[in-house]
């Protein structure tokens, strides 16, 4: 267990604290009781295997690693790959030495579930890793760094689902423009299942990971969405209509293909879930309650 230094009242280092998950995680610091010292571009710089973290370490007894550079579609070439790295593997390696030299308590780690692939069901920590692409080849390899360099310092991984809550951008936001629009959508024949985490739950979930036994874990929701439910919870908390087409899921895939939106269709016809295990962590936030407040945000935004 932890120690009494990391006890609320701690100050604790927390990069990319601009950000979606950022703001969420200092948020829910500060109501715990803790001492977020949020840190950004413009007190450190870009991050790199250079960057100086002397003086943002300084009476910091423990650090929540989430900047870095996320996966965006269609730009993973080779010298975006390069580009993955060198923030987040080499800029986390980076971190974490000298964390571990100035005799910091305790290292979280912000994963992605990627890490594991693209598709399984209940698949566990001790899975196998199955990076798809460049993302997430980065963030395997730097939850090893994590592991190897961290010392005496005691780490916590954790490995999130995709994240959504009010002012979620990028493919979440997508889906709810598509829900919003009225039109009939051919999500009726999926019968999959998904694991997702919403933005308060992700944030207390490093809360819990500053005081629980070290290890790698897969926070998630209260439970697994398919597509079809998912949709349905996001119409009703827009006050819309919901029309789904019981179209096949073969059919969906085949002109996935032709129409070269076979990555985007398979993630929405396809399952992935996570055990969800963290150490006596259970999300504050119920699911169906979390998915609701998303919706109703987007419909008033």
């Amino acid at each position: 267990m932890v120690d009494e230094t990391l006890k609320p009242g701690s100050t604790v280092l927390v990069t990319g604290a601009s950000g979606f998950v950022g703001r969420a995680v200092c948020a829910t610091l500060t109501r715990a009781g803790y001492k977020p010292r949020p840190v950004g571009r413009h007190d450190v710089g870009e991050i790199h295997r250079g960057t100086d973290w002397g003086q943002a370490l300084q009476e910091c007894q423990a650090v929540v690693h989430l900047a870095a550079r996320v996966h965006i579609m269609g730009h993973d070439s080779a010298k975006g790959e390069d580009a993955f790295r060198e923030v987040n593997l080499h800029g986390t390696a980076n971190l974490v030495r000298q964390a571990a030299d100035r005799g910091i308590g305790r290292f979280v780690f912000m994963s992605t579930i990627k890490v594991l692939g693209e598709n399984g069901v209940e698949v566990t920590p001790d899975d196998p890793p199955a990076p798809f692409d460049a993302y997430a080849v980065s963030k395997t390899e730097a939850e090893a760094a994590v592991r190897e360099l961290s010392g005496d310092m005691e780490t916590v991984i954790l490995r999130p689902p995709l994240v959504y809550g009010p002012g979620v951008k990028a493919n979440f936001e997508r889906l709810m423009h598509l829900v919003a629009s009225g039109w009939p959508l051919p999500f009726g024949a999926i019968e999959n299942q998904r694991s997702l985490i919403y933005i308060d739950n992700l944030a207390d979930a490093v809360r819990h990971a500053l005081t629980c036994h070290p290890g790698t874990y897969h926070p998630k929701d209260s439970r697994d969405f398919s597509t079809a439910n998912l949709v349905r919870l996001l119409a009703q908390g827009m006050g819309r209509r919901c029309f789904l087409l019981p179209v096949p899921v073969a059919l969906m895939r085949g002109m996935g293909r032709l129409t070269g939106t076979y990555p985007a269709v398979a993630r929405l016809t396809g399952s992935f879930t996570s055990n969800g295990a963290m150490d006596g962590w259970e999300p504050p936030v119920p699911a169906e309650q979390a998915m609701l407040q998303t919706a109703r945000a987007f419909a008033e935004s």
